[in-house]
């Protein structure tokens, strides 16, 4: 059979890989802040419980109209429950694999690990700024959030107050001063 007669699949349409989401590394755990758990349930429940079936009643509502070939309401409906759906599989499966770590358990602990608030200065230039140490779905540079797995916080992991580290960024090596550590 000809190529041309055989539909494209993106294979990871199957599985429900997103792939605009970071990847976690092999084998290891999905940990998450409560915080970041909560807002995949959110989602999970607001696509399954209102945009899916409302969704549903469009494209039902578009089916029945005729010509399905020209009719952009069911063309697009369709493409558009295929992309929630693909993301109702993702949001499970990382739901199911969270390993929901609470920042605050760890209080009182002097070394920087998963859930850290740390404040630290650039050695170099004497900028400073402050970090959570997050899940992969949850971080966001915006709101000072960073991923376990980024280079920064691989890096923090196990330093006290006053420790300098190195890491490698993007503008080259850089070392910082743990000011701060803080679990809340």
């Amino acid at each position: 059979m000809s190529k041309a007669f055989v539909k494209e699949q993106d294979g990871d349409e199957e599985d429900g890989e997103d792939l605009s989401a970071p990847r976690l590394p092999v084998g290891s755990k999905n940990y998450m802040t409560r915080r970041g758990y909560e807002c995949l349930r959110k989602e999970l429940d607001q696509l399954v419980r209102f945009e899916r079936p409302k969704l549903v009643e469009t494209v039902a509502w578009a089916a029945g109209n005729g010509d399905r070939s020209e009719n952009g309401d069911y063309i697009y409906g369709k493409k558009r429950l295929r992309e929630i759906d693909r993301r109702i599989r993702f949001l499970i499966k990382r739901i199911e694999s969270a390993e929901v770590v609470d920042p605050e358990a760890q209080q009182g602990m002097e070394q920087v690990f998963f859930g850290a608030t740390v404040t630290i200065e650039d050695v170099a230039s004497g900028e400073s700024g402050t970090w959570q140490i997050v899940g992969v779905d949850e971080a966001d540079v915006s709101c000072g959030r960073i991923s376990w797995i980024a280079p920064l916080a691989r890096a923090l992991f196990k330093a006290r107050e006053g420790d300098v580290v190195r890491f490698n960024s993007p503008a080259g090596v850089r070392e910082v001063e743990v000011v701060e550590i803080l679990y809340s």
